[in-house]
């Protein structure tokens, strides 16, 4: 407990020291306040770094009421739940220890070191981008050590940003928390405390089936209404989560007009998903899909 003097102009006899029977008479109880203490963070732990991020790389507003804010929040790692070709990702429980009720487990999604490999046909994703110091754009281009470090950066940027447009068109995405370097933290799609299986993992009935094509469609035709493009949507990077579906993976999105490959990209997107709602036995034409999204393009 912390105590201040009184400052000499209050009035000593008014303090009423059955208010807590701890305090001198002779202190003004506006200036005591009760602390609590935390322990130092163990092996696998690390303080919340919601703070130390900009604000820029939080998640945009309003944010659901899951997201843990505190400072006194410790982060603890649960363990590695997909790795792949440029990114891992993790489980990270973020708990205040001392309001048990600021407590979350998030995906955490961090891009590889330089000494892996770089994103997949990445020139063909980024046409039609530009970085804002050139001296990165030609460390990418000799991908040289630098310059692996600067694209991981990169990646982790773009998938940030695409994640936070998808959230404020109303796409299903999961919510972005923040991000902080090669690392984006972002809410855990699960299904009874299990991760959302991937979509090819599944087999729905004929009324889930026709429902998750009618939620694709609208999502697709979202994008494409805003300008975009996934460029590598298909059931491996979508979850279904229950009756709803989730889209993942989202670094390479991609401008529909911008990149001079972007209807190609679409027309790529929609044979995929059709693909695997035909090979479910329900016939769905891509280049029909196609056309119906273009429509909306323009």
């Amino acid at each position: 407990m912390f105590q201040e003097n009184l400052s000499p102009d209050l009035d000593a006899s008014r303090i009423d020291p059955r208010i807590d029977p701890g305090i001198d008479p002779g202190i003004d109880p506006r200036f005591v306040f009760d602390y609590q203490s935390y322990d130092e963070v163990e092996p696998g732990q690390r303080w919340s770094t919601w703070l130390s991020v900009e604000p820029l790389s939080r998640g945009p507003e309003p944010r659901p009421d899951w997201v843990v804010t505190s400072q006194g929040a410790i982060d603890t790692e649960l363990g590695i739940l997909k790795t792949g070709k440029e990114a891992d990702v993790f489980l990270l429980d973020r708990t205040d220890p001392h309001d048990p009720a600021q407590s979350v487990v998030m995906a955490a999604k961090r891009y590889r070191a330089p000494d892996h490999r770089t994103f997949h046909r990445s020139a063909s994703y980024t046409e039609g981008r530009s970085m804002k110091r050139s001296r990165d754009e030609r460390a990418i281009k000799r991908k040289s050590t630098f310059g692996r470090e600067v694209a991981a950066g990169e990646w982790a940027v773009s998938e940030w940003n695409a994640l936070k447009r998808c959230w404020e068109l109303g796409l299903p995405v999961p919510y972005p928390v923040q991000v902080d370097g090669t690392e984006i933290l972002m809410e855990w799609i699960s299904v009874d405390g299990e991760t959302a299986p991937r979509l090819a993992q599944t087999r729905p009935e004929p009324a889930l089936l026709a429902s998750y094509l009618d939620q694709l469609r609208d999502a697709m035709a979202t994008l494409v209404q805003a300008g975009l493009v996934h460029g590598d949507l298909s059931p491996y990077n979508i979850l279904a989560a229950g009756e709803r579906l989730v889209i993942i993976d989202l670094p390479q999105l991609v401008d529909l007009v911008g990149n001079a490959q972007g209807f190609d990209f679409l027309l790529r997107d929609c044979t995929n998903v059709c693909s695997w709602f035909t090979r479910r036995g329900l016939e769905v034409d891509p280049q029909e899909l196609f056309g119906e999204l273009v429509a909306h393009a323009f």
